[in-house]
């Protein structure tokens, strides 16, 4: 009675873990993408040093797991042209994707970073609260 009290309990174990395992690898994936053209202006520079400041310093373990990752892409370059019409993109921007099951399902366009680019501490703010809102609906 004691042994199937314990092969019942280990195989509980077993398809507990197994659930949760299959739990975490259906959870969404956030992506950052920061987007420009082939002229660097100082404004767009900062924007992407700021943008890349606030998602490194505040969202360490989220990087690391590779539940968050942020991405500097040039639409200008081959192959990348696309972004323009996926996003309808008119100008450098910062796009928060997100990604369940290798599709994208839910997608925002952080147009706030213009107005906010003369001041760090604002742009950081704004960028963290958004990418934290995001990253939470992701779980």
């Amino acid at each position: 009675m004691k042994k199937l009290f314990l092969v019942i309990l280990a195989a509980v174990a077993v398809i507990s873990s197994a659930i949760a395992f299959a739990a975490d690898s259906s959870s969404a994936k956030v992506i950052a993408y920061y987007f420009h053209g082939s002229f660097r202006c100082p404004t767009c520079m900062n924007m992407e040093k700021y943008t890349k400041e606030a998602i490194d310093s505040n969202f360490k373990d989220a990087l690391a797991s590779g539940n968050l990752e942020f991405k500097v892409v040039n639409v200008e370059e081959r192959g990348n042209e696309h972004f323009v019409n996926d996003y309808k993109l008119y100008t450098k921007t910062l796009i928060l994707s997100m990604i369940k099951d290798g599709k994208e399902v839910k997608s925002k366009n952080l147009d706030k970073i213009w107005d906010l680019s003369r001041n760090k501490q604002k742009f950081i703010e704004y960028v963290t609260g958004e990418v934290n809102a995001f990253m939470k609906d992701a779980r």
